[in-house]
């Protein structure tokens, strides 16, 4: 019996940099893999590579209209293609696609946490409405595999769900790719040369989406002005990301003007995968001021790559960032400290390596992809055994 799988996201973007070795994975064990999202420019590659795709609106915004439109087109695609396994992620495929998943007869759903809006930060009144709206999505889940170890902790404390519901997935990237001993020094050179850097420039990096609130955008700004003031070396911004398109807190590249310091940045916008490890290599330190995070994708590449880390302390940034062993963890919204745990990284070359080699270490031991890979396998085969349904042969 062919075991058919569903992975929807809101966008194509996620099915193709976030999931698509987690798909081929999936696909070598014997499963059957479709990805479904909202319309996008990675269709063709996922085509490429096997994965089928099917396009269903979806805006990242709450828009009840919209919204009720792609729950009822989702529940249309969902009965016709009779799947086995509906997997979702984000928040809004995990309501829209679970319920849609649960009405349409589908055998098992499971939802993977990519962090709960739910922080520290929140008004009462939205750490209530978020929460209800997670309660209600996992009442359609038949499990909950969460990226960090304190969302479980959410999870139970205000009850969205049991214990036996949710289980802990971690996150990970390809720690072969992300290697320091794997870039070839002429491909840094290159990189070097490429973007106008000299060999005592002094780089500091950002990866992630342009937004104020979400990613500290802002707070990385902020804190770029304030380093220029204190240091008199040449330094430079070397900024991975395209502004969060379709978001209230979006930051164009153009705001850096605001802090003086648009001609120290060097905005590459999104940048390919097989790209990163080069780009990674030409930074002294990476920097993360976010919100929250499920577990980021950047932590995780950078201290693969030995790059330091600064980033807030908050839920998911903990899961990567040991502050001192492999990086500086500073309180969220306070520039000055972000600043200071900069500068620390940069005035400090062998206490910077040291932190590098560590987090070589973490990344080896808790960020292997694959590890990620076989719990969902395992996940998966549970799942199937409880329906009396059977994973493929590999992963009986």
């Amino acid at each position: 019996m062919t075991i058919s799988v569903a992975h929807i996201t809101t966008v194509d973007l996620s099915l193709k940099f976030l999931l698509f070795n987690q798909l081929r994975s999936l696909q070598d064990a014997g499963y059957e893999i479709t990805g479904i999202s909202a319309p996008g420019p990675y269709a063709d590659e996922l085509a490429g590579a096997d994965i089928r795709h099917i396009a269903v609106p979806m805006r990242r915004e709450i828009a009840p209209l919209a919204d009720l439109v792609s729950f009822m087109r989702l529940y249309k695609v969902l009965r016709r293609e009779k799947f086995t396994i509906v997997h979702t992620h984000n928040p809004k495929p995990g309501l829209l696609g679970q319920a849609a998943a649960r009405m349409a007869g589908v055998p098992v759903i499971v939802n993977t946490i990519h962090g709960y809006y739910i922080h520290d930060n929140m008004l009462p009144l939205q750490m209530r409405f978020f929460v209800f709206l997670e309660k209600l999505a996992a009442a359609f889940s038949d499990h909950i595999l969460s990226q960090n170890s304190e969302d479980i902790k959410l999870a139970l404390t205000n009850g969205i769900c049991n214990f036996e519901k949710i289980s802990l997935l971690g996150n990970g990237i390809d720690i072969s790719t992300f290697s320091a001993s794997a870039v070839p020094q002429a491909a840094i050179e290159r990189q070097r040369a490429n973007l106008a850097l000299n060999s005592d420039t002094r780089v500091v990096g950002f990866v992630g989406r342009l937004a104020a609130k979400r990613k500290g955008f802002r707070d990385f700004l902020a804190a770029g002005q304030k380093l220029l003031q204190r240091m008199p070396e040449d330094v430079r911004f070397l900024i991975i990301g395209e502004p969060d398109a379709g978001k209230a807190d979006a930051v164009l590249p153009q705001v850096a003007r605001e802090y003086g310091i648009f001609d120290r940045c060097i905005f590459l916008g999104k940048r390919p995968n097989v790209e990163l490890p080069s780009l990674y290599a030409l930074m002294d330190v990476l920097v993360l001021p976010s919100l929250f995070e499920g577990v980021p994708r950047a932590l995780m590449e950078a201290t693969a790559m030995q790059v330091p880390i600064v980033a807030t302390d908050v839920k998911g940034n903990r899961e990567v960032v040991e502050s001192g062993y492999n990086g500086f963890l500073v309180p969220l919204g306070d520039t000055d400290a972000l600043t200071s745990a900069i500068q620390t990284v940069l005035g400090n070359p062998e206490k910077a390596r040291q932190m590098g080699a560590a987090g070589r270490r973490i990344a080896v031991e808790r960020f292997d992809e694959r590890l990620v890979f076989e719990k969902v396998k395992a996940t998966y085969a549970r799942l199937l055994e409880k329906k009396g349904l059977t994973a493929p042969a590999s992963h009986v």
